[in-house]
């Protein structure tokens, strides 16, 4: 029943690294950890400590990465915490859709307020949706390399 509970746990955070609406790697990485808590020995601690290692890395390791690339494009945190907040508010107002729209919109309009050129602030925004982009593809590889050792320690024990 664990590995059940656990594996749906992983597909709702696999599917929330790319949707973005719930911490997915996050998700993911608790689940595991719980299955490596609660099976213990020491295969269940290794999984868990794999788990907890792997999901630090993806939070670190994509903020690194997407700050790197806006950094080298000249895109200042303060528009995408504008449009973090305006994604936020369109949550609400257009129910998942909204988050994008407002994510999008709130960059945008942050970088033509700091810019004044509408053709500049398009480029700005297309780099702060490319940094999007890395944060989700480094959150979901980790997420799946935490599911497949996972799957690989259950597979162990049941075999």
């Amino acid at each position: 029943m664990l590995d059940l509970l656990v594996a749906l746990a992983i597909l709702a955070g696999l599917v929330g690294a790319v949707v973005q609406v719930i911490p997915g790697g996050l998700v993911v990485g608790t689940a595991v950890f719980v299955w490596g808590a609660v099976t213990g020995g020491t295969l269940g601690w290794s999984v868990a400590a794999v788990a907890v290692i792997l999901t630090a890395a993806a939070l670190v390791l994509k903020y690194l990465l997407a700050g790197r690339y806006l950094k080298r494009r000249g895109v200042p945190n303060r528009s995408l915490l504008v449009g973090a907040v305006l994604g936020i508010i369109g949550f609400f107002v257009i129910p998942f859709v909204g988050l994008f729209i407002g994510f999008i919109g709130g960059t945008y309009l942050a970088e033509l307020q700091r810019l004044r050129d509408p053709r500049a602030a398009r480029q700005a925004t297309a780099h702060a949706m490319r940094a999007t982009g890395i944060s989700i593809l480094v959150e979901l590889a980790m997420a799946l390399v935490t599911a497949m050792v996972w799957l690989g320690a259950v597979l162990s024990v049941r075999l």
